[in-house]
């Protein structure tokens, strides 16, 4: 088993990677599953040593296949195990068909599925539908994941979880939730992404030992971004530098009863390296705002006229955080649109925008799925049903980049086509103020030169490793997003 690779492909994709090797590579399929069921089976008994009494369930096609030689393996090893069967054996084809044949002749007992089956084991294994899933799990098979589900046991699903679409993280419907889930041959991208976490617990990585030069004739839909090129994006500092090479943050927003929003926002991009930052607020805020932090420089600003001076002066913009909708929040808008400045644009400023779109390559826009909803004009859930699709249709219709936030955070370039994933990040960063926090964090890579992609990218995985390691030192529940921003000057000085 080896570490996880960046890169992320649709289903379609490695069912290629899969045909090259076999027909182009010569390796038989039945030697591929083989493999598949050798590691699984040594992945459960890695992780649960003290399992004595297996039940892999098991649908049709190559998934079942390789639950047929789990089971084989486990009864060879002494294991109490059977399958259970939601496709009758004799109807499988193939290589699936070599498994079953193997599982009897090793007397693996094999009985049609029941939940009653169930009651006395241990551990289940997931062998029921592959990736190529595509319509909603209904009727008999619906029920059986229920009762997996149910169960007391923990579930390891092999290759994904049935019920989750391999592509996007969608729920069809229903699906297993596994403590670990074993996937085979190429990373798929669904299960990073949207209730793909939810739905995989743990994800493993077996390559099957397929020739490593058959990955290059296949382009991967996404990479995984884990901060590799952190040491380069934020050097160790000059000796003689000043803050005047780190650049100028301009944070637009704090409407009447929001301006811990946008100070939020502003403090992050001071904690992640900007060397000067502003706030344009509401008059009766900036007083005593800034006698709390006096590292940040509040203006009081009530018309688009008092705010030109603040935007000739910015590196970069952001605007949103407690921005509002009212008149002053438009006018704020339509100000900072007016200047050829980088932006960042959250919250509000992403709801005005969909009210009256725009298009510019020099902006990020960072939206949770409701705010990309209304940016698309459909529903919240129609963006989750697809992610990667929504992600890259804000960026196509917006320009620049996009930050899709949520499990699995998706960032898409409409500069270079490229899509990024990150896996940072917990439950407990569900919390008010969280993106106000990462606006911040962006804002202030751009303003120390960052390219946008590279920034956005980096900003929401310094966020995300942030926001773990204050979930490791206090638990999930009760965590601040101002509890992020002291962990945020460690993660851009590791």
């Amino acid at each position: 088993m080896r570490e996880l690779p960046v890169e992320l492909y649709r289903a379609a994709q490695v069912r290629e990677l899969d045909r090259i090797a076999i027909q182009e590579r010569g390796i038989p399929g039945y030697t591929l599953m083989s493999r598949a069921g050798a590691a699984a089976f040594a992945l459960l008994r890695e992780r649960w040593p003290e399992a004595s009494r297996i039940a892999v369930v098991c649908g049709g096609g190559n998934n079942a296949g390789d639950g047929y030689v789990v089971a084989q393996l486990a009864r060879q090893a002494g294991l109490k195990v059977r399958i259970l069967t939601l496709v009758d054996p004799a109807q499988l084809g193939g290589d699936a068909q070599t498994a079953w044949q193997d599982a009897r002749a090793a007397e693996v007992p094999i009985a049609p599925f029941a939940p009653v089956e169930l009651a006395d084991a241990d551990l289940l294994v997931d062998a029921i539908l592959g990736t190529g899933l595509e319509r909603e799990v209904s009727g008999r098979w619906r029920e059986a994941l229920a009762a997996m589900n149910d169960h007391s046991a923990e579930i390891l699903a092999l290759d994904i979880p049935t019920g989750l679409h391999a592509d996007t993280g969608a729920i069809l419907g229903t699906a297993i939730h596994a403590a670990v889930t074993i996937t085979f041959i190429g990373l798929k991208s669904g299960l990073f992404t949207g209730q793909g976490p939810a739905c995989c617990g743990v994800v493993r990585f077996v390559d099957l030992d397929v020739p490593p030069d058959i990955y290059p004739a296949i382009h991967p839909a996404c990479w995984r971004y884990t901060g590799e090129d952190l040491p380069e994006l934020l050097p160790r500092r000059s000796r003689s530098a000043h803050k005047g090479y780190f650049g100028h943050v301009l944070v637009i927003g704090g409407d009447h009863g929001m301006v811990g929003a946008a100070r939020m926002a502003a403090e992050a991009a001071a904690r992640c390296g900007a060397g000067l930052i502003s706030i344009a607020t509401r008059t009766a805020h900036a007083g005593w705002q800034a006698v709390m932090r006096p590292e940040l420089m509040f203006h009081g600003v009530e018309s688009a006229e008092q705010l030109e001076p603040l935007l000739d002066r910015a590196t970069v913009i952001a605007i949103g955080p407690g921005l509002g909708r009212s008149e002053w929040g438009r006018a704020m808008l339509h100000a900072a649109l007016a200047c050829d400045k980088p932006l960042v644009v959250d919250a509000d400023g992403l709801n005005l925008l969909a009210v009256e779109p725009g298009y510019r390559d020099s902006w990020i826009l960072t939206p949770h799925p409701g705010e990309a909803a209304r940016l698309l004009k459909m529903t919240a859930a129609e963006v989750e049903a697809d992610r990667f699709t929504a992600v890259e249709d804000i960026a196509l219709r917006y320009g620049g980049v996009t930050v899709l936030k949520g499990a699995g955070s998706l960032i898409a370039s409409q500069i270079d086509g490229q899509v990024a994933l990150c896996t940072n990040g917990n439950p407990g960063m569900a919390s008010g103020g969280m993106g106000d926090v990462l606006t911040g964090v962006i804002a202030g890579l751009v303003a120390q030169g960052l390219p946008l992609f590279a920034a956005a990218k980096a900003g929401v995985y310094l966020h995300g490793r942030a926001g773990d390691q204050a979930a490791r030192a206090g638990g999930e529940r009760g965590l601040l997003a101002t509890d992020l921003l002291p962990l945020l000057r460690q993660a851009v000085n590791p």
